[in-house]
């Protein structure tokens, strides 16, 4: 049953973008469609998968004011474990691959999100240049996973610079989101999948930081961040 609950779930998710692709052809590269897209392709796939996802915290996203999202990324399934969560004005930061998921890669495409290659270094840090005028010049907030990789829930992987280098050139603060660790287990009759814990830190500042502050920062995310998820986590 958890399987046919999870076929479904990522069933509807180039359905949902279908219609959603309405929405982004009639106002092309605004970063609120991916609020839109991300609060429908959650709920949606909760509700199919009986997904419950307690949250702590989550008044502490800012609203108003750009900032730098953070979390940790464990499964594909994490879309519907976070996707509804991103503030508005938001974009993030994927794999260029996710070009090609047909729907998805449109829509993803037409929310402004930036697609990096990270195979090519030099277009690389030109994406995240790009990403750090948008924070400043058009008060975009931006998500990233700053593993770079899905860990599987096999622990918080190493951070990546990218993120960081974001923040500290922009003065954004830094939000960083923590899922519990999650494996898809289910209930053998309902095939419900078992609760994912999220909590949401306090921000970050990091106005008056400058790059030789970076490496201290990330360490200091990435210790809060871990000490979280351990207690969100499963015994």
């Amino acid at each position: 049953m958890g399987f046919v609950r999870k076929f479904l779930a990522w069933l509807t998710v180039p359905v949902v973008c279908l219609v959603g692709l309405v929405i982004c052809l009639a106002r092309p590269f605004n970063p609120n469609n991916n609020r839109v897209l991300g609060r429908w392709l959650a709920y949606t796939g909760r509700c199919i998968l009986g997904l419950k996802r307690p949250i702590e915290g989550r008044e502490l996203i800012p609203q108003n004011r750009p900032t730098v999202l953070i979390a940790n990324h464990q499964h594909n399934d994490d879309l519907f474990v976070l996707g509804d969560l991103l503030p508005p004005r938001t974009v993030t930061v994927g794999k260029s691959i996710l070009a090609w998921a047909p729907f998805f890669g449109q829509v993803f495409w037409l929310g402004g999100n930036v697609l990096i290659n990270r195979s090519k270094s030099h277009q690389a840090v030109a994406a995240m240049q790009a990403t750090t005028e948008a924070i400043s010049r058009e008060h975009k907030s931006v998500w990233i996973f700053p593993e770079g990789t899905r860990s599987h829930g096999k622990g918080l992987g190493r951070f990546k610079k990218g993120a960081f280098h974001a923040a500290v050139s922009s003065g954004a603060p830094i939000t960083m989101i923590c899922a519990g660790h999650y494996s898809g287990k289910t209930s053998a009759v309902s095939g419900r999948y078992e609760a994912v814990r999220v909590r949401v830190l306090p921000v970050l500042e990091t106005a008056g930081l400058t790059v030789d502050d970076i490496p201290d920062l990330m360490e200091r995310c990435r210790a809060q961040m871990e000490a979280a998820i351990a207690e969100l986590s499963p015994n």
